[in-house]
């Protein structure tokens, strides 16, 4: 290849979109939505009842559960020992948060560990957290980082969009402020790095798989705010 057509075609590279803009593309409707569901305003204008807010607070501990099992399963698949690493530490860091959370946050709701030891999962949460795991364990290190995704990078968006307009309810302003923060951006940052040195080897059939379980995720991320506004229990 001539010194020319290398500097043009360098500069193609570097012109072309991220495969994670393309992946956020495809999901701008659904996250428009997300952050018009009352759950997320009602968090902002400190309106959420309190009793939402403790069922979301019980089903994301359960949930935190299962995510990191699923995090864990994805170390093990990943191409480079620096990924897993990274990957491992943040398996870590969600029980981590899962006990900071109970200890600070559901404590002064009232929910006991006891009570947290004995709740169950409800329909959404449960759906949500097995597409994950069967995911990790079924599908490639690529699918299941694609499915992974939008937890980190959704929640990011929404805590910074919601820091924008403040709470004027402590409990929830904190909550806000612990997706907001400047390191939690950090590591969505490592994880969407990851994504696009995947994607970019990726033949367009992984791609395209990839695109279809980054949307499902974030469909169920929506899905578990609007769970949590509705209370869901099982039935009959």
């Amino acid at each position: 290849m001539r010194r020319r057509e290398l500097i043009l075609f360098q500069l193609a590279v570097r012109a072309a979109p991220k495969f994670t803009s393309e992946l956020w593309a495809g999901i701008v409707p659904v996250y428009n939505k997300t952050l018009a569901h009352p759950f997320l305003t009602g968090l902002a204008a400190g309106s959420l009842a309190r009793p939402k807010f403790r069922f979301y607070l019980v089903q994301d501990a359960l949930y935190l559960v299962e995510y990191s099992r699923a995090l864990k399963i994805l170390a093990s698949k990943s191409p480079k020992p620096e990924w897993a690493l990274a990957l491992a530490r943040d398996a870590i860091e969600t029980m981590e948060v899962e006990r900071k959370m109970h200890k600070e946050i559901l404590a002064s709701y009232s929910v006991t560990a006891s009570e947290l030891a004995a709740a169950t999962m409800a329909p959404l949460c449960y759906a949500y957290t097995n597409h994950l795991l069967l995911t990790c364990q079924r599908g490639s290190f690529s699918d299941g980082l694609a499915a992974m995704l939008p937890c980190y990078w959704v929640y990011w968006e929404v805590g910074k969009h919601l820091k924008k307009k403040g709470s004027p309810e402590p409990a929830y302003q904190r909550w806000i402020d612990q997706y907001a923060g400047a390191g939690y951006g950090q590591t969505v940052e490592r994880v969407l790095a990851m994504m696009d040195e995947e994607a970019a080897a990726a033949p367009p059939a992984a791609k395209t798989r990839m695109k279809r379980l980054f949307t499902l995720s974030a469909r169920y991320e929506y899905l578990f705010w609007d769970m949590a506004w509705r209370q869901e229990q099982w039935l009959p």
